[in-house]
């Protein structure tokens, strides 16, 4: 049989119909439907009777595992200006009868990335030529027979069937991965099941972060480190802020991660993000469904929140009345009696809110939430106070918290939360506890007050930065001595005439006569509020 023949044999093609084979090799058709296209897949079909020429373990790790792109047949003496990389070559030999050198030859397909060189045997020499085996090993190139009794069409066809045969295996397992994952979203907690349905399907871990950079949802808990988590965390924050929608990669300790963001333009919603380098067609298709409904649910549940903190603000109304029987009967049930009011400034409300449900939801017990001109107004039962120092510490806010009361004194709960706010410099709870165990001018020290005594005292202080005097210093101490000179003099280690004469004279600058014990008291207090 010629060369051509050899080549595609279509007589043998057309007797051999695809139904003729024998049940043993459909068998192992159907076993291999889901098996990478490889040459080892290739090397199983018994039907081919493909023998592998070269020693396996003198290859390159992986060389037989390697996906293969397609199987063509050529005996050129240079066949890579119409290969494409990650294929098979096969050929009859022809070329080096011709002359063609076998180093250059072998070369010449290492270079353009052939991964197999298939030689077909009995048409010109009885076996394959042995400084091809050489150079094929020296190379790195699996060198296998194809007997005379296959023909290189059938090779082709093989990989072809098997290139559909994986594709369709693909699109079934993607269709079974969209039912069960719309299953999942069915479920109570839906986005919480189809995060955690994605996981399953892919073998991977798959994480979602929030809007705020916080994990939300983990599949498996353990498959990721903490250290790797808050990596991950800081990188969906940087996603989100400058708005980036398509697919990030990152990589943290030779483990690589693909983030997705949820949501679109300036509304994204959170991260999803995958413990995978890359994925196929069929695997990004159920990712984008996946994201799809996450930004539906996250849309649908911001929907729900702002509802519910706007109807919580006009239950707030009738709870300043003292009166909690509107909100029990709408949200049925409140915190128990006693409860602590909180008043939280600055605080992001969005977040704030969901974070605030979740832990709620994690201590079982009964809150409300809802928002007011001053910030968000907290309401615990007493025993679950230790919530405000949690929340303050996550936010970085400041929180005024009330004493314990019963509903009935709701309103005043309330405004002693907002007193201990205003006392509240910086981060973290003040009690107003705290704050009642204080002086009443640090209670009624403002900055509307402030600004009043600043502006009462700066002829004194004017007059102290033009002369050098110590005006100011010396009333302060005379007042602490119950107005007394001698005492005062003596600790200013001044004569009692001198003090005598200053006072007389800021007196004088302040227009107030401080003989009085009105005016002495008004003094007291402006120094006692005004700033250093």
């Amino acid at each position: 049989m010629g060369a051509f023949a050899r080549l595609y044999n279509l007589e043998e093609i057309i007797a051999r119909p695809y139904n003729a084979l024998t049940a043993e090799t459909r068998e192992e058709r159907r076993m291999d439907d889901t098996e990478q296209p490889t040459l080892r897949a290739l090397f199983r079909r018994r039907d081919l009777g493909l023998g592998l020429i070269s020693a396996e373990e003198d290859l390159p790790a992986g060389a037989l595992d390697r996906p293969l792109r397609w199987v063509h047949s050529s005996d050129l003496a240079d066949p890579t200006p119409f290969l494409a990389e990650d294929l098979a070559l096969l050929t009859t030999g022809t070329q080096f009868d011709a002359g063609t050198d076998v180093d250059v030859y072998v070369g010449r397909l290492a270079d353009r990335g052939v991964l197999g060189l298939g030689f077909g045997t009995d048409v010109h020499r009885a076996g394959i030529p042995e400084e091809l085996i050489l150079e094929c090993a020296r190379r790195g190139i699996p060198l296998f027979e194809v007997p005379y009794r296959t023909p290189f069409i059938a090779v082709a066809r093989a990989h072809s069937e098997a290139i559909a045969a994986q594709a369709y295996a693909r699109r079934s397992w993607a269709l079974d991965t969209q039912r069960a994952l719309a299953l999942a979203a069915l479920r109570p907690r839906g986005l919480d099941a189809t995060v955690a349905e994605l996981g399953r399907r892919l073998g991977v871990w798959v994480g979602m972060y929030d809007a705020a950079g916080a994990l939300q949802l983990s599949h498996p808990r353990s498959a990721v480190s903490a250290g790797r988590l808050t990596e991950l965390g800081e990188r969906a924050t940087e996603i989100l802020t400058r708005g980036l929608e398509a697919g990030q990669s990152l990589t943290i300790d030779d483990e690589t991660f693909t983030l997705f963001t949820v949501g679109r333009g300036g509304h994204l919603r959170g991260v999803i993000a995958l413990a995978v380098d890359a994925l196929d067609a069929e695997a990004r298709t159920v990712v984008t469904s996946v994201i799809a409904m996450a930004g539906l649910a996250l849309e649908q549940s911001d929907q729900l929140a702002r509802s519910k903190r706007r109807l919580n603000s006009q239950l707030l109304s009738s709870l300043l009345d003292d009166d909690p029987s509107l909100a029990r009967k709408v949200l049925g049930g409140m915190p128990s009696a006693p409860v602590v009011v909180a008043i939280a400034a600055d605080a992001p409300t969005g977040p704030f809110a969901d974070w605030w449900d979740r832990r709620r939801a994690e201590h079982g017990t009964a809150s409300f939430l809802a928002e007011s001109p001053e910030g968000v107004v907290l309401c615990v039962s007493m025993a679950d106070d230790a919530l405000l120092d949690e929340v303050a510490a996550r936010f970085g806010i400041r929180v005024g918290a009330s004493g314990s009361e019963s509903y009935d004194a709701f309103s005043r709960a309330h405004a002693q939360a907002l007193a201990a706010l205003r006392q509240q410099s910086g981060t973290g709870v003040f009690h107003f506890a705290d704050a009642a165990g204080s002086s009443i001018l640090s209670a009624l020290a403002t900055d509307e007050a402030r600004l009043v005594a600043e502006s009462r005292l700066a002829p004194l202080r004017d007059h102290d930065a033009r002369s050098g005097g110590d005006l100011e210093r010396s009333l302060r101490t005379w007042l602490e001595h119950d107005a007394k000179a001698d005492p005062a003099a003596a600790a200013l280690g001044v004569h009692r005439h001198t003090l005598r004469s200053r006072i007389t004279q800021a007196g004088a600058l302040l227009g107030s006569d401080l003989s009085s014990f009105p005016a002495r008291a008004e003094l007291w207090a402006l120094l006692q509020t005004a700033r250093d």
